[in-house]
């Protein structure tokens, strides 16, 4: 049965000619009544003879050789179907950390419903947009702690989000571990491209490891870090304790993020620094990183045409030998 979705002529401007077909015709016409001759007598009866059907099949010699012509034609164009199937090629893949800071003031209500959540959220969007890419999840407070080894199951590294609480570490903000704790998930990493996103909301103020000195590693192991600084500009309300029924209580406060430190981690490692100061402005730094750090991926088409003119030349052959036959043997007497 043919497909007609996937039938093409590679050269379909030969079919243009086939316009001088019906041209031929009026043409062959024309001569046909041209070149007959009448006779006019008065009467016929001495002429009359037993007539033969021959002489008006003659026309079926002009049939013959048109159609073969018009086969002969239609081959030029070259018909053919095409089957094309799709291979994809991924070239470069990229190991992804994201070191997310737990810390109190990461309840902080500027972001809504709070810093974390609103982070969560943007958090399991990009991870749905890295199919091709293993990701891990390292969180740090005044320490830090690998929550997910780096995996290519995204079922995993969602759900590791989605459980991501506040108190889970001691108080502080110690960056350098969070850092570090990144850096070492990615150190025996065989992937070509090294990313860690590193997001905060506060200043350095706990841990053993100094920030510049986990850069300095992560410079060395060619990783690249994109820093983001999470928090409004000005006051925002953070937690500052809780009342009888364990319920947060809070207060306005003064937003303050070390841009400096977070801008130094950026640039030593050839990342980017970026500052979060509502939902929208978070949601469109991931979008960001998430363009520029593509995994490259090539599509292969393979075409395969299965040829139609072959059958239509065998056509116009053998009208052409039905006509010579023809034309040699029981039209001989009449041409």
């Amino acid at each position: 049965m043919m497909n007609w979705s996937n039938f093409e002529f590679h050269n379909p401007e030969f079919l243009w000619l086939l316009i001088l077909i019906p041209l031929f015709g009026i043409w062959y016409y024309l001569i046909r009544k041209n070149e007959t001759a009448v006779l006019t007598v008065s009467n016929i009866k001495g002429f009359t003879t037993k007539g033969s059907i021959i002489p008006k099949l003659r026309p079926l010699l002009a049939i013959l050789r048109v159609s073969a012509i018009s086969f002969l034609l239609v081959a030029l164009a070259r018909p053919r179907n095409v089957a094309v199937s799709t291979k994809i090629k991924t070239n470069r893949g990229i190991d992804i950390v994201m070191a997310v800071d737990v810390s109190a003031s990461m309840l902080a209500k500027d972001l809504k419903p709070n810093r974390l959540e609103a982070l969560k959220v943007v958090a399991t969007n990009f991870v749905n947009r890295r199919p091709n890419d293993r990701i891990g999840i390292v969180v740090y407070a005044g320490e830090s702690f690998t929550q997910t080894p780096i995996t290519s199951d995204k079922g995993i590294i969602k759900k590791t989000i989605s459980d991501i609480k506040w108190g889970q570490l001691d108080g502080g903000t110690a960056i350098g571990m969070g850092l570090g704790s990144a850096v070492n998930r990615l150190k025996e990493s065989k992937a070509k491209s090294k990313v860690i996103i590193l997001l905060t909301d506060g200043v350095n103020n706990s841990g053993f490891v100094d920030p510049k000195t986990a850069t300095e590693l992560a410079k060395e192991l060619n990783i690249k870090v994109y820093t983001v600084g999470i928090g409004t500009n000005g006051m925002a309300d953070f937690p500052y304790s809780k009342d009888r029924k364990g319920r947060l209580q809070f207060r306005k406060q003064r937003v303050e993020i070390d841009e400096d430190l977070l801008q130094f981690i950026a640039n030593e490692t050839k990342g980017q620094y970026f500052r979060a100061t509502d939902n929208t402005k978070l949601q469109d730094i991931y979008d960001e990183i998430d363009t520029l750090e593509k995994t490259k991926i090539e599509e292969f088409k393979y075409y395969n045409y299965q040829e139609k003119y072959r059958f239509l030349i065998c056509v116009a052959g053998v009208l052409l030998l039905l006509e010579y036959l023809l034309r040699s043997t029981l039209f001989r007497s009449f041409i």
